[in-house]
């Protein structure tokens, strides 16, 4: 069920929209963009079944509408994209699958300005302007340890756009089949075991990145203290600080930037 939100159509102060798109809901709402703060609740829709890109985009309209928002948009998709156009299609319809999504989305907005982007990008630009690595220079690594593994990769809070190291190969397997927190469900890991799985996993990326700070997320990063000192990588390793947010935020502000990878 939605919630209520500020209605002000002036969008007043420094404050963006962003809308956060996965495989079960869909989320938006208005982001202070001076704070990484969301300004009032979240509104969040189911995602359409089946998750075509006409029915999402017609949902994504709704949540706008809803906030009376009348500004640009951020908008986050489960795929890597470039130019606008969805690459791939996780946890949503393979229609996605070369679809010119900004241009859809701006459509269904009328006509209004649209960024879209990754979205483990997203939340990568949100800890990295607003969370866990605020006050970090340097090479910041975002991991989302979930079903697999997500990432982003910023330099001195730059992104590069679409990586995708839950793919990298460490050791004969996958990097998100050693060390997705799916993988410590599946085999009734204890917390020691899968973070010696995340430590290898870490060590082979930091070999190749040199970074000065990883920031782990996704669910099992609620529970951090039960793992993340346990690690023996050389990288300092900080949970996610923004949660649910990240994706609303990043987007929100990738909006406000024009950032379109």
């Amino acid at each position: 069920m939605a919630q209520d939100v500020p209605t002000d159509r002036s969008n007043p102060g420094n404050h963006g929209f962003g809308v956060d798109i996965g495989g079960s809901g869909v989320k938006g709402a208005v982001v202070d963009l001076d704070t990484g703060r969301l300004v009032g609740d979240r509104i969040k829709l189911l995602t359409p079944q089946p998750s075509t890109p006409e029915a999402v985009a017609k949902t994504v309209a709704q949540i706008v509408e809803q906030a009376g928002w009348s500004g640009p948009v951020g908008v986050t998709l489960p795929s890597v994209v470039t130019g606008g156009v969805a690459r791939t299609a996780a946890n949503i319809d393979k229609s996605w699958i070369g679809t010119d999504a900004r241009s859809l989305f701006s459509h269904a907005l009328d006509g209004r300005d649209v960024s879209v982007l990754n979205d483990a990008d997203a939340a990568g630009i949100a800890e990295d302007r607003f969370g866990a690595a605020k006050d970090t220079d340097g090479v910041v690594i975002l991991l989302t340890f979930g079903t697999g593994i997500g990432s982003a990769v910023l330099h001195n809070g730059v992104l590069l756009p679409n990586t995708e190291f839950g793919h990298m190969e460490v050791d004969g397997k996958e990097a998100e089949h050693r060390a997705a927190s799916s993988v410590k469900e599946r085999g009734d890991l204890s917390y020691k075991q899968w973070a010696k799985e995340v430590s290898r996993v870490l060590t082979r990326f930091e070999d190749l990145l040199w970074p000065d700070l990883f920031i782990a997320g996704g669910g099992i990063s609620r529970k951090h203290e039960k793992w993340i000192p346990f690690l023996t990588n050389r990288t300092p390793v900080v949970p996610a600080e923004l949660r649910n947010a990240a994706g609303i935020v990043g987007a929100a502000h990738a909006a406000k930037t024009g950032v379109t990878p």
